[in-house]
């Protein structure tokens, strides 16, 4: 529900004269009426869990528990939201206007347990549930933060690879791949033009460069020889299948031992999009630097 389950206040202030005893009972009555018949027209309908978005009264509570009902009050919107679509509910605004199919009925189990000093409702065991929660706990706020980055970190992975499912190997094994196709391209090019080609492609070492750097092993030796690697099976491809054929390399660097490994076999894979994304990122960047004519200085020089 979004509406309460209480006696509607006046949305302006509102004075009420009484001459008689009979008539505050009366008003007290009828607000107890009102109370109750919301609740009986959702009674009638057996649900086990109420939730609604605004207040429940003392009186709406009474009438839950005898029959066998939990109701939970101001529940955020975006919360109740998620509760529907995991449960097949549907969010109502009147209990008069309550139908059959908007009892959610997709939940098999429902509990409250204690985790660490608070008490929470687990809505578990649900039927083609549309969205879940999951829970956090760290040991301090900024853990608890750090955890949280990870997680949405690991979550957006996940979506662009739903939304675009190429992979590419990690561990530089893309970067190096790139690197050797365009320093190769630029050998075939004359003079001035082969300066873009082999500074990008120089560039693009970067990422095994720093990979190697964070291992602890000998920068040098082990770039040196994945570039090996990778221009062995870049001339093994020409030679198959000419100038066009596609060079498959999946050698990379493990990033906690510093060996080279065959990231197909290690099972590190990154998303396509975020590569591209990565690699146009860094090349817009460089002909942004490039395009700066002059540095403006905010001091001028003191006259002598």
């Amino acid at each position: 529900l979004d509406s309460p389950l209480e006696y509607k206040k006046g949305e302006s202030q509102t004075n009420v004269e009484i001459t008689d005893e009979e008539d505050w009972n009366t008003l007290l009555k009828m607000e107890e009426e009102y109370v109750e018949n919301m609740c009986m027209e959702i009674i009638a309908f057996k649900p086990d869990i109420v939730i609604t978005e605004k207040g429940v009264s003392d009186l709406a509570q009474h009438y839950f528990a005898k029959a066998n009902i939990t109701a939970f009050r101001r529940l955020r919107k975006t919360d109740n939201n998620r509760v529907a679509r995991a449960t097949g509910a549907t969010i109502v605004s009147r209990t008069d206007e309550i139908r059959e199919e908007d009892i959610g009925t997709g939940c098999g189990l429902f509990e409250m347990r204690k985790i660490g000093e608070e008490y929470f409702a687990f809505f578990e065991e649900c039927k083609d549930p549309k969205a879940c929660t999951i829970i956090l706990r760290g040991g301090s706020k900024d853990v608890l933060n750090e955890i949280e980055r990870n997680l949405s970190d690991a979550m957006q992975v996940v979506r662009n690879v739903v939304f675009d499912p190429r992979l590419l190997p990690g561990g530089g094994a893309t970067e190096m791949a790139v690197s050797v196709g365009l320093r190769k391209a630029g050998l075939k090019l004359e003079g001035i033009q082969q300066g873009p080609f082999l500074a990008v492609g120089e560039a693009m070492e970067v990422i095994p460069r720093t990979l190697s750097q964070n291992c602890g092993v000998s920068v040098i030796r082990t770039v040196t020889q994945l570039r090996a690697k990778h221009a062995a099976a870049y001339e093994e491809a020409e030679k198959t299948g000419g100038e066009d054929a596609f060079p498959k390399c999946n050698w990379g660097i493990d990033g906690t031992t510093g060996k080279l490994v065959d990231m197909e076999e290690f099972g590190i894979w990154e998303p396509f999009s975020v590569k591209i994304q990565t690699i146009k990122t860094a090349v817009e960047s460089a002909c942004m630097i490039l395009r700066i004519d002059d540095i403006v200085s905010g001091s001028k020089k003191r006259g002598h």
